[in-house]
């Protein structure tokens, strides 16, 4: 079976790689001309575990540069485009929309096929892409993934669930896909499209809300002289089935491309229905004053004035975003304090501030290590 996917980037890539390792014919598209040049020559810049070996290793993933050819080759086509966060918190879905154009100047042609948003959207926005696509013959599907930076693939091939919402003709072979990229038996949720979208969010509200609870008890530990035990406090916490250890330790708050914004977009979504919960405001403002918390922290206990040192500023160690990264904003306002920063890991050298001294330090510093 021939798969179709549009939108190639740091998810979509993963994605047709594991569909063509598992035996589907792939075809993709992307915007970007010598992204799509650099792909069909197998040649990806990523730091992503496994992505340029599984290219190197591809013999059945046609690269191109146009939607239309996509959507007129493949029944099922998967989509993975950016959906930006609007000053509400709210997703800008404004490139799917163009995706339901470009379908729909296919007329006759679609009548049969399925459409999978593999993107963060709102609640309630695949519905409204079924009602534009219903007169021409084309189910929706929403089929978000569940993964983190610098572990795609694994995510991928180990997910804790596949989440589909919708129902048609292609629901199966939805779950036939899974069921051959994954390397354990995935455990498939099928709901309508709208719950499903309301899941994806929940999802990392709770894991957000989680984050700052194990911070708040580090902080606690922290002012009552019982630093060197939060460990151990939240070990034994975690240890209680009806908590678990996972997202449970102290340290940096949460931040990267999809935490942060899928708590605001969850607040924007309940603001939207009259209900103006402020647990997600909470948790968010908790996040910022963390920040500030372990700013005052280490300069407290920094009476020399040394040299501060991080191994890494992204987000999450491994990974080349800076994004929200509370790694980051705490190296920044060090900077703003007068005192020197090293940082080991300069594979976001490009990004960031020019007072950071890209090289491993030669001289007594702080390590910043959480």
């Amino acid at each position: 079976m021939k798969v179709g996917l549009l939108g190639a980037g740091r998810l979509g890539i993963c994605f047709a790689l594991l569909l063509e390792k598992a035996g589907y014919e792939v075809i993709a598209s992307d915007i970007r001309e010598d992204y799509v040049i650099s792909l069909r020559s197998g040649i990806v810049h990523t730091t992503e575990p496994q992505v340029s070996k599984l290219l190197s290793e591809s013999k059945n993933i046609t690269f191109v540069t146009d939607n239309i050819e996509v959507i007129k080759e493949c029944d099922l086509i998967y989509t993975f485009v950016a959906t930006p966060s609007l000053p509400d918190g709210s997703y800008d879905v404004s490139c799917i929309r163009q995706i339901i154009k470009d379908i729909k100047t296919c007329k006759s042609d679609v009548f049969g096929k399925s459409l999978v948003i593999g993107c963060t959207t709102n609640p309630g926005d695949c519905d409204d892409f079924q009602n534009h696509l219903k007169p021409y013959g084309v189910d929706v599907y929403y089929n978000p993934e569940f993964i983190a930076q610098g572990s795609i693939i694994k995510d991928l091939e180990h997910a804790d669930m596949v989440l589909v919402g919708g129902t048609g003709k292609h629901i199966q072979v939805i779950e036939k896909i899974y069921d051959d990229i994954q390397v354990d038996t995935p455990n498939v949720y099928v709901m309508s499209r709208k719950a499903a979208e309301l899941v994806k969010l929940a999802v990392n509200c709770y894991l957000t809300t989680k984050i700052s609870y194990a911070n708040m008890i580090g902080q606690v530990m922290h002012k009552s002289g019982m630093g060197d035990e939060i460990d151990n406090v939240l070990d034994a916490i975690g240890s209680d089935s009806r908590v678990g250890h996972k997202y449970l330790g102290f340290g940096f708050g949460f931040g990267g491309p999809c935490l942060p914004r899928d708590n605001r977009a969850f607040a924007a979504c309940a603001s939207k229905l009259g209900l103006e919960y402020n647990l997600g405001q909470v948790t968010d403002s908790f996040n910022t004053e963390h920040n500030e918390f372990l700013l005052d922290y280490y300069v407290k206990n920094n009476p020399a004035g040394l040299p501060y040192a991080f191994d890494s500023v992204a987000y999450k160690r491994g990974t080349d975003i800076i994004t929200e990264s509370q790694q980051y904003k705490l190296c920044l306002g060090l900077l703003d304090l007068g005192y020197k920063v090293y940082v080991v890991d300069n594979i976001v050298e490009h990004q960031c501030d020019s007072r950071i001294t890209w090289s491993i330090p030669e001289e007594k510093v702080i390590w910043i290590e959480l």
